[in-house]
């Protein structure tokens, strides 16, 4: 497995734990009075948004290193 193609798939993982944090917080079901329960923990979901987000800027530098490697290597051969 290369360094681009693992890359993207720690975007998609990132991906998906953005779109679990965001299913949760607006996933909030409404009391009888139709006032939000409180039932999510907004700031673990917090943590865990911020966390994708390191891990997205995480697998873009490494893809990017990748393409650099690539490229470099492409260089010595050409």
């Amino acid at each position: 497995m290369d360094i681009v193609q693992s890359s993207m798939e720690g975007l998609l993982r990132a991906e998906a734990a953005v779109g679990r944090a965001a299913n949760r917080i607006a996933g909030m079901p409404l009391s009888l009075n139709g006032e939000p329960e409180d039932i999510v923990d907004l700031s673990a979901e917090a943590v865990a948004l911020m966390v994708a987000r390191n891990s997205h800027s995480a697998n873009i530098k490494a893809a990017e290193a990748g393409q650099e490697l690539a490229k470099s290597t492409l260089d010595l051969l050409g």
